[in-house]
């Protein structure tokens, strides 16, 4: 039995309970003042608050004067206090912050409510609309889910909406509010947008229960998004709704009326790509954000530039032209190819291998669909009922977006058997980068596969080794070597032996193997130079992802990016130097000031004799290897050099094409390399990844307006010192010793 409390113990815990509260209260208030002398962090001058119509959209500019795109803070149209119905203002209160117009950006009541609720395990949320506008307008990284730091962000909320209160009507804040948020997908931002991407209208003309979809998505924009998720936008909206009656904006009548009255929209949403190259744009507002803070460059009162307001002009080397004509390429054949992809696998079940059983699950559990299902509390089974269960949504194909019934699982593996694809196309000399498609849509897979993305480059590696083996080792071109198996010591007492798909038999010249993409002879070549320094020009050469040096580095079985690539193969076409591919010139300020330029970085990679044999072995490769359907299918019959490429069980299809004054590289996958082809036939790079170039290049070419040359290569100023036409190197051989036959004398 416990022994009886004490006055003297109650007076104890009385002493220590007050301490505590006053420790906390004491601990709050110097955490405040702390924010408010700036300590934690620079709070917001009022100055900078101006109304949105100020901010000037950032604009992406083409070679050829064409914009390809903006940046800003939100795809909207700012409106006034009386262009908003009283239904959405109605709503906004009633749901929000129902003393809004009574408290002075805090309301203390509600606070410490809520302060008791979630210590009994009811999670609500305490932010005013004034508080919430705080974030908005100035917190760059959104609600933060750290706890310090969202403390510290907490209190300079309620330091900055204290401060809005003192300098705005009520009127002008909820305008401000309603301009700022967040209403989710489609580029829709501010209550003018969402009114009309959703019901096509303005909002002056909201019904209260439109208003009460829209305000009722602020609670989570794609959680309750009455596209995606009608049932749940659906009961979100009768709640908002409830709301509007308990603070007498609605009679009982009219809210019964409302809650029996299913959602119609009048579906408008924004092109998710509207502009040129969207997938270049992402990437790029990432690199300038980048370049800015690292070269401390800032505007005259120190703040740094922001993308989104500054109104900056940024210039570019994309061609708005060749830009259209790769993406338009990439359309063309994928539709093509997808029919063959699916063609291949039927009657039989492309998740029924070993390495893709588990890619359904894992897609599942990666969905923001799984991750919503999980934060309401669904167990494993409930989750997996729902994936099982029909629902309404848009998918995209080849023919434009499809509204269909689907199940959710069903959609998953609708979309990883889909073929992606990306491409880049740049200048080797300057190192001006022409065309970027990092993706096969924007909207639906914003994943750029051009810089940020790597997949295994399979045989486009092959001539990294050649080209060790001309320049270090001497080689000839024409040089033979019996096309046999071979085996390489690997370094850790093990021996690596490399598989070949339909060798020719017999002796072939190193120009032959490489043309016709032969393993054998190419594992030869390794096994002569060694591994260590194919991977260092292979580095050399730009590729900036891990190169080990082991021996299937010479049949590639490394990661690297279109962008690195491409980059390298440049080397071949300009004369052994490495020029960066670089695709922003200068960024310019509102006033067209300049404020940055870059300048490519180059360097000396390969002698010119052994990069002029590397391009004239490229060459045969499409005169009489595994490119050559570049010349009899797609009549590119001018001089063009390539490589294809085919990674293990078909999951990645490249080929990088060179021209005198172009290089361009083509990577064709699905999102896993689990998924592939089912046949070498249709999964290799000559089918998959060439037929884009090749439609790239006959509308580049067909363009006079480019002027791109359809001649030969450049041959080295002093000529060529080593034979490269084999017939003419065969007769010259009879009598000669093995060394010379070697070094091509």
């Amino acid at each position: 039995m416990s022994a009886k409390l004490t006055q003297q113990d109650i007076n104890r815990y009385t002493i220590l309970f007050w301490k505590w509260i006053l420790g906390l209260i004491a601990f709050g208030a110097i955490l405040i003042f702390s924010i408010g002398l700036g300590l934690f962090g620079k709070l917001p001058d009022l100055r900078m608050l101006e109304n949105p119509k100020s901010y000037q959209a950032s604009e992406v500019i083409s070679s050829d004067d064409v914009v390809l795109g903006t940046y800003y803070v939100q795809n909207r149209s700012n409106v006034r206090y009386d262009e908003i119905s009283p239904n959405v203002i109605n709503a906004l209160i009633a749901t929000e912050d129902i003393r809004f117009y009574s408290h002075s950006g805090i309301d203390f009541k509600r606070t410490f409510t809520v302060i008791f609720y979630n210590l009994a395990g009811k999670r609500q949320g305490a932010s005013t609309i004034t508080q919430q506008l705080a974030l908005n307008l100035f917190s760059k990284e959104g609600r933060s889910r750290n706890f310090t730091k969202r403390l510290i962000q907490k209190s300079q909320e309620l330091i900055v909406a204290v401060k809005l209160e003192r300098q705005y009507t009520k009127e002008e804040i909820l305008t401000m509010y309603l301009n700022t948020v967040d209403f989710g997908s489609y580029n829709t931002f501010g209550i003018k947008s969402a009114a009309r991407t959703y019901f096509s209208t303005t909002p002056d003309k909201l019904k209260p229960e439109q208003a009460a979809i829209l305000i009722g998505m602020l609670k989570g924009p794609s959680l309750y998004n009455p596209h995606r998720n009608p049932e749940r936008a659906l009961r979100r909206r009768n709640t908002v709704l409830e709301n509007m009656h308990k603070a007498n904006y609605l009679s009982d009548n009219e809210l019964e009326q409302l809650k029996s009255t299913p959602i119609a929209l009048a579906f408008n949403p924004s092109d998710h790509n509207e502009g040129y190259a969207p997938y270049f744009r992402a990437v790029l507002k990432k690199d300038i954000q980048q370049t800015l803070e690292e070269n401390s460059i800032f505007k005259a009162d120190g703040t740094p530039y922001d993308l989104d307001r500054d109104g900056l002009k940024i210039y570019t080397t994309i061609n708005s032209r060749m830009q259209k004509y790769a993406e338009n390429s990439q359309k063309e054949y994928l539709k093509i190819l997808q029919v063959q992809f699916n063609d291949s696998w039927k009657g039989r079940d492309p998740f029924n291998i070993p390495e893709a059983k588990l890619l359904i699950s894992q897609g599942m559990r990666r969905s923001d669909r799984y991750q919503a299902l999980k934060s309401e509390g669904k167990t494993e089974e409930e989750i997996l009922e729902n994936f099982r269960t029909p629902a309404s949504m848009t998918i995209f194909s080849w023919r434009g977006e499809i509204d269909t019934i689907m199940r959710p699982i069903d959609s998953i593996k609708y979309y990883k058997l889909m073929l992606r694809n990306a491409l880049m196309s740049m200048e080797p000399q300057t190192g001006y980068v022409r065309a970027w498609v990092g993706g096969i849509n924007y909207t639906h897979f914003k994943y750029d596969q051009v810089k940020m993305g790597t997949r295994q480059v399979g045989s486009t590696a092959k001539p990294f080794t050649y080209a060790v083996a001309i320049g270090n080792g001497g080689y000839s071109p024409c040089y033979t070597v019996p096309n046999e198996p071979v085996g390489i010591d690997a370094g850790d007492g093990t021996t690596w032996y490399p598989k070949a798909y339909k060798p020719i038999p017999g002796t072939l010249t190193l120009k032959k193997a490489l043309a016709n993409s032969q393993n054998y002879i190419t594992a030869y070549m390794m096994k002569q130079v060694g591994q260590t320094a194919v991977a260092t020009l292979t580095k050399n050469m730009g590729i900036s992802s891990d190169v080990p040096a082991v021996p299937s580095i010479c049949l590639g079985s490394f990661d690297a990016s279109v962008y690195d690539m491409v980059g390298a193969y440049s080397v071949f076409v300009n004369h052994g130097i490495w020029t960066e591919p670089i695709y922003l010139l200068r960024i310019a300020d509102k006033n067209g000031n300049i404020i940055y330029e870059r300048r490519p970085k180059i360097k000396v990679v390969l002698d010119e004799q052994t990069a002029y044999i590397m391009t004239d072995m490229l060459k045969a490769v499409v005169r009489e290897g595994t490119g050559a359907r570049l010349g009899w299918k797609y009549k590119l019959n001018n001089p063009i050099g390539g490589k294809t490429g085919t990674t293990q069980n078909n999951s990645d299809g490249w080929f990088m094409g060179i021209t005198p004054e172009l290089v361009t590289g083509v990577w064709t996958g699905a999102e896993d390399r689990a998924i592939h082809f089912s046949t070498t036939s249709f999964g290799e790079g000559a089918n998959t990844a060439l037929p884009i170039f090749a439609l790239y290049m006959q509308k580049v070419y067909a363009d006079q307006t480019l002027k791109y040359s359809q001649g030969d290569f450049i041959p080295p100023k002093g000529g060529i010192t080593t034979i490269i036409d084999c017939n003419e190197y065969s007769k010259q051989q009879s009598g000669v010793s093995e060394q010379d036959k070697k070094l091509g004398f």
